[in-house]
């Protein structure tokens, strides 16, 4: 309940331009649904509110035109899937960091990791190895598929899953990020140099939701841009969209910088679908985390029976051997970060087998904030995790 000097912040800009855009619809509406929707469309990507986008940019350096607004189009595309102890994992591809939880689960599939335990030595160096494996290929070949060619059939092969698991040493962290996968056609790249530990502070930036409604339609996604580090444009309510700043300025990089191409990005909601046909969404914020965070949530229902909020609640790891996504694409070989709640001892052996250790505390929000629902289509009951290490909540009715 708010008080009499309790701030309330107002957002009249940006109501103007949703106001604006909702009687564009509603003109356009008397000729039908889809004549309404293109008008608000229209309204932002070719009327005024496009042109104050425009005419900030030209002022400021930007470098968006009116070209580029009036010829964006969202595209409908496949995904990436695999298939992991009888469950079907379906991603993003690779213009974004999408097929990493599917590859990081293909290396994992040969191994028994219920008969090592949940969080005990073993299981978590043998994850964070997967993981940094997948990465390494992340930073090697992900980019966007419109400019670059990536052998995405190839890094989800099974044969190739198999030769990424063989360079997972049982005893031994990797002390840097993993070399690549070696593809034929597709030349082999120099590691990157070490550079900084990542900062302690961050954008709590992206948001994840999922929907299972009564008719069995399922909807995870990711919405996600950055406020802190972009400047609002006068007269709008709007933030240009930073996630530039996933691009790289080395042209051999997959993902680097061009006119038109997407930056590899970092949100990538997933579904899964259990042997009975039943759906699971699943995704959570946390940049670089994402992945890591879904499968050790992922493992814990399908390997370790825990229900959703068992999982989500489940204590954490993330590694940050491989290069930041967001400029300057920090890099810290061999940092692994640890909620406390995994047991000293667990620790104490990750460190012994290189992995910098780095403690956090209990439900820390850099772990990421998993959302998962699990719909049983025989029982028709919907359970769903709600993860408390940031504001998350599950609603039904």
């Amino acid at each position: 309940m708010l008080t009499a000097t309790e701030p309330i912040f107002v957002q009249t800009d940006l109501g103007r331009t949703l106001q604006y855009m909702v009687d564009q619809e509603k003109a356009a509406g008397r000729n039908g649904r889809a004549a309404g929707l293109k008008a608000a469309r229209d309204a932002f990507y070719r009327g005024d509110i496009a042109r104050a986008i425009v005419a900030y940019h030209e002022v400021h350096g930007g470098l968006m035109t009116a070209q580029d607004l009036a010829e964006f189009r969202v595209a409908i595309e496949p995904p990436v899937t695999t298939r992991f102890a009888g469950i079907d994992i379906y991603a993003c591809g690779p213009w974004c960091q999408g097929p990493v939880l599917p590859q990081i689960l293909g290396v994992l599939a040969g191994i028994d990791l219920k008969a090592m335990g949940h969080n005990t030595l073993d299981y978590a160096h043998a994850v964070t190895e997967a993981i940094k494996l997948a990465f390494a290929d992340r930073e090697r070949y992900y980019g966007d598929p419109r400019f670059v060619n990536v052998p995405i059939e190839t890094l989800l092969s099974d044969a190739y899953a198999q030769r990424r698991r063989a360079m997972l040493r049982p005893d031994r962290a990797w002390p840097e990020m993993p070399p690549c996968g070696e593809i034929p056609g597709f030349a082999h790249r120099q590691g990157p140099a070490s550079t900084m530990n990542r900062a302690a502070t961050g954008a709590r930036d992206t948001s994840y939701v999922c929907v299972v409604d009564k008719d069995g339609n399922v909807f995870s996604a990711t919405p996600s841009d950055t406020s802190f580090d972009t400047p609002v444009i006068p007269g709008t309510g709007l933030c240009p969209s930073s996630r530039g700043a996933q691009s790289w300025a080395d042209p051999a990089h997959a993902s680097s910088v061009a006119p038109g191409k997407r930056p590899r990005l970092t949100p990538s909601p997933a579904l899964a679908i259990l042997p009975d046909g039943s759906p699971m969404p699943i995704g959570t914020p946390g940049g670089d985390v994402q992945a890591q965070a879904m499968l050790q949530v992922l493992l814990n229902i399908i390997l370790f029976d825990m229900n959703p909020q068992q999982a989500v609640e489940a204590a954490r790891f993330a590694s940050y051997s491989f290069p930041d996504s967001f400029e300057p694409h920090s890099y810290s070989p061999a940092l692994l970060h640890v909620e406390s709640r995994v047991p000293q001892s667990v620790r104490d052996g990750l460190a012994a087998r290189g992995h910098k250790i780095a403690d956090w505390p209990e439900f820390v929000w850099r772990a990421g904030a998993v959302c998962v629902l699990r719909a049983d289509l025989t029982s028709g009951v919907i359970s769903a995790g709600a993860d408390p290490r940031r504001p998350c909540y599950a609603v039904g009715w």
